[in-house]
């Protein structure tokens, strides 16, 4: 009998209820036959690619979203109150308490629609690469093209499954023979570093036939920059801690079905060398000043706060300083819809705007205030985050992290002095504070006011909300309308989030249902890209130089500890933010600089669904996650705030990590249809 391929069978995941399904050759028959007339037809054609597309859009594959979708957009530094008694969380996997995320409390079955969709995802992609074609209704351009978008989507699927589960299987390029039995498609996790120099391959592959740019039009769909972005973090991921020279108990225990480690127990520092390289690849698109850049403006707007002075910074223009731009605006307006998609130099790979629940809208939605844009105030802020933003002139703020003195993961970390007291006593000695603001919230870097909502910060609402609602300010103390009310609406720390949210944006009532200012996705953007470049360089010994070709060959890089180099990735977030530049023996030290890299991250894509992940690739979540949370009193009133202002435990937050947290678990259904898979440590395999 002829032998017919399988593209992906259904013991990897797509969610079929049999294999046998798979394995009868009428059916195959059949989808043979609807695929000619798929690949024959203009129309299909494309519609077969959309629907391959299609899947990063469901809510668990997106990477910045609500907490019913991307529960990892809340980690350290920002939770969710909502949802700890919603009725139908014991029978909803997809809903869970923020403690109950945070505690691993969750079991095999949730939030397990990740692996469905994307092995679907990479079913769908790979038969458009194989078939696409015999389609003679589109130009050999356009099938070039849309094989590389295709290509892109299917290493992208291999990403969100391998960032989140950890090593898993990759399925054949021509799929598996139907005539073989069952246990010998049985397919096991390939290792970690097998997976990410797959997924670095086949977007090196789709990087060499798609366009640098794209229109409005389509603007949704990936470039060369995404690929090779895509590219840089994957490598990145491969060269941090978890991944790369880790003999701890949890790596020994995470194996094939043959026992074979899965993450590396050798240490390679070349991959940092790689990582950085991939980085520059993404630098140095297009020549010149590149294809990427930060996004900055000069305008001045409402709310701005006072532009840092500095001796040398607030003369230069950027990036070597910030004399020509606004700080404050050039960073909120990534992110509160102020740009469009092709307006947004810094926006690499973009699933677009937040149309849908579970979306950036949502995650708005449950920021905003109760009074004025009748929000659910339940989306908070951590003291944590609170201090890691930097005072304008670059210092650590007064008690930065006391709470946490004593605690190992924060030596080099604490600032000693007691927190500042009292309150400003009008609207203009410390812009952009309005009156009866704590003074712990003043002369604070400008992300701190495009992000942080404190208490008492002013929410300049717009046309859509009610006129008697519009520009107030928000108090979060008990009894107050936005403060603790014996309800589940109320900021469990006292601090909520600015980021993300426009002027107009609103969910009343008198504005019909939701009125959100549509918000592209930052997937990617240039700014991660710089600090990871930082990030990769720092890694390396001093002494250590390595010579990595371009991701097309046409140059080759000389990469090693260049703090010149450094100050590249780096500075220029800085700079963009409104922050001095280090000193040099910050560069100089690579455990201070670490530190300091790993900060700015946290503050930079704060509320951006990196940090989750981040904690766990640099092996942090033990210490960062296992601490206690802490916040505002929120049980204090309007005459108690000295007592509101001084940082407490808060109860209701949860703080612990189990090394079985690293990687998300995978489903039983999916281990009893593939006799090879294997679970991750911590984890059961049957129901």
């Amino acid at each position: 009998m002829k032998k017919l391929y399988v593209l992906i069978l259904t013991i990897i995941g797509i969610g079929m209820s049999s294999c046998a399904d798979y394995l009868d050759s009428d059916y195959i028959f059949k989808d043979r036959e609807s695929i000619e007339k798929v690949f024959t037809d203009h129309d299909k054609t494309e519609q077969w690619l959309a629907h391959a597309y299609s899947f990063l859009r469901n809510q668990q594959c997106l990477d910045v979203g609500s907490k019913r979708g991307t529960p990892h957009v809340f980690d350290d530094c920002m939770y969710y109150g909502d949802d700890d008694k919603n009725l139908n969380a014991a029978r909803d996997n997809n809903v869970m308490s923020y403690n109950k995320f945070h505690e691993g409390g969750y079991d095999e079955g949730a939030f397990q629609n990740t692996w469905d969709d994307c092995y679907k995802g990479i079913r769908q992609a790979t038969i458009f690469i194989q078939n696409v074609d015999m389609n003679k209704t589109y130009t050999p351009e356009e099938i070039i093209d849309f094989k590389a978008q295709a290509r892109f989507v299917r290493a992208y699927y291999y990403w969100i499954l391998l960032r989140k589960y950890g090593p898993i299987p990759l399925a054949p390029e021509n799929g598996f023979d139907y005539n073989d039995s069952y246990d010998v498609v049985a397919t096991p996790r390939s290792s970690y570093e097998v997976c990410a120099n797959h997924i670095a391959s086949e977007m090196i592959a789709a990087a060499r036939d798609l366009p640098l740019l794209r229109g409005q039009n389509s603007s949704n769909r990936p470039t060369r920059g995404a690929a090779l972005a895509t590219r840089a973090i994957v490598l990145l991921y491969a060269a941090s801690p978890l991944m790369n020279g880790n003999n701890d108990v949890y790596a020994q225990q995470l194996v094939d079905d043959k026992g074979n480690r899965l993450l590396s127990p050798e240490y390679d520092e070349s991959k940092w060398a790689k990582a950085a390289a991939a980085c520059k690849d993404v630098m140095t698109l297009g020549g010149g000043k590149g294809v990427y850049q930060l996004y900055t403006t000069g305008a001045i707007t409402e709310g701005t706060p006072v532009i840092p002075n500095h001796p040398e910074y607030s003369k230069k223009n950027f990036p070597e300083g910030w004399a020509d731009i606004n700080p404050f605006e050039s960073y909120r307006s990534v992110f509160n819809g102020q740009l469009t998609t092709t307006g947004n130099p810094e926006l690499i790979f973009t699933r677009g705007q937040n149309v849908g629940s579970e979306r950036i809208m949502d995650l708005v939605v449950h920021q905003l205030p109760k009074v004025g844009p009748a929000g659910w105030n339940t989306h908070g802020m951590t003291q944590k985050q609170v201090d890691a933003y930097y005072m304008n002139d670059g210092t650590d703020c007064e008690g930065m992290n006391s709470e946490y003195a004593g605690y190992v993961a924060y030596n080099g970390r604490v600032d000693p002095r007691p927190r500042t007291t009292g309150f400003t006593e009008n609207d203009t000695d410390h812009k952009p504070l309005k009156a009866g603001v704590s003074l712990q919230y003043a002369e604070r870097e400008p992300r701190f006011y495009a992000s942080v909502a404190y208490n008492g910060a002013f929410w300049t609402f717009g046309n859509e909300v009610l006129p008697e609602n519009r520009n107030k300010q928000i108090f979060y103390y008990r009894g107050e309308s936005n403060g603790y009310q014996n309800t589940e609406f109320y900021l469990r720390t006292g601090i909520g989030v600015m980021k993300y949210v426009h002027t107009n944006d609103t969910n009343t009532e008198a504005a019909g249902s939701n009125r959100i200012v549509y918000k592209d996705e930052p997937a990617i953007r240039y700014a991660d890209i710089l600090l990871m470049y930082a990030e990769a360089l720092n890694e390396l010994s001093p002494s250590a130089s390595y010579e990595i070709p371009s991701w097309d060959g046409t140059t080759t890089y000389t990469v090693s500890r260049d703090v010149a180099e450094m100050r590249k990735g780096i500075k220029p977030v800085r700079m963009r933010a409104g922050v001095p530049d280090y000193d040099s023996d910050i560069y100089n030290d690579q455990a201070k600089f670490r530190l300091k890299l790993k900060r700015e991250r946290q503050i930079e894509l704060f509320a951006e669904g990196k940090r989750y992940y981040d904690l766990r690739r640099w092996k942090d979540a033990e210490g960062e996650e296992a601490v206690p949370v802490y916040g505002c009193n929120y049980l204090m009133n309007k005459n108690q705030r000295d007592l509101f202002q001084t940082p407490i435990a808060i109860s209701n937050l949860s703080s612990t990590f189990s090394p079985k947290m690293y990687f998300w678990p995978i489903k039983h259904s999916e281990l009893k249809r593939n006799k090879r898979l294997t679970q991750n440590p911590g984890w059961t395999y049957n129901d």
